[in-house]
C-alpha cells in the first residue's frame, strides 16, 4: 500500500500553531495592559486572560507531542507489517466501518491483546480497534498507554523484543 504524503498534514498543522501563536502574543499582550491598568478589576482580569494563553501552549504541545509519538508507533507496527487491513471490511456510506465487522475486528484484536497486554504493538492494536469501533476515549487511554509501553521499551534493554 502506497503512504499518503503528509506534507499537506503537516502545513496545515503549522499554519494553526503559527495562528495559535499569534493568538497567544495578542492575548497575553492585552492581558499585561489590563494589569498595568491600575485598577483591581483589570488586574484580576488581566491575571485570568495571561493564564488562557498559557493553557493554550500548553494544550497545542501536548497534542503535537501526541500526534508525533502516534505517528511513530505506526510507522513501527507499518514496518512490522502488524497493522490492523481494514480495506475489504463493509463501510457504510459515510465511509465508516460497518458496525458488525467493527465488533467482529474488535473481539479478534481483543483476544490478541489479553494474551499479551504488556506489548505495546497489541496496545496500538487494540486503540485502533477501539477506534474503528467508535470508541473514541477507549482509543485515546489505550493509545497513550501504548506510548508508554513502546517508550519504555525503548529504553530498555536492546533485546528485549
Amino acid at each position: 500500500m502506497k503512504a499518503k504524503d503528509a506534507r499537506p498534514i503537516v502545513i496545515g498543522i503549522a499554519v494553526l500553531v503559527v495562528a495559535l501563536c499569534f493568538y497567544f502574543v495578542l492575548l497575553g499582550k492585552r492581558g499585561v495592559d489590563l494589569i498595568t491598568s491600575g485598577n483591581a478589576a483589570g488586574v484580576g482580569i488581566g491575571i485570568g486572560v495571561l493564564i488562557l494563553p498559557l493553557l493554550g501552549i500548553w494544550m497545542v504541545v501536548a497534542t503535537v507531542r501526541a500526534g508525533i509519538s502516534h505517528q511513530r508507533l505506526a510507522a513501527r507496527i507499518a514496518d512490522e507489517g502488524r497493522e490492523i487491513d481494514v480495506s475489504r471490511m463493509p463501510r457504510r456510506p459515510s465511509g465508516r466501518i460497518e458496525r458488525d465487522a467493527a465488533d467482529s475486528l474488535f473481539a479478534q484484536v481483543k483476544a490478541e491483546w489479553e494474551a499479551d497486554p504488556d506489548d505495546w504493538r497489541n496496545t496500538y492494536r487494540i486503540a485502533r480497534a477501539y477506534d474503528y469501533a467508535g470508541d473514541r476515549s477507549r482509543a485515546r487511554e489505550m493509545m497513550k498507554r501504548a506510548v508508554a509501553q513502546e517508550r519504555a521499551e525503548r529504553k530498555g534493554s536492546p533485546g528485549d523484543r
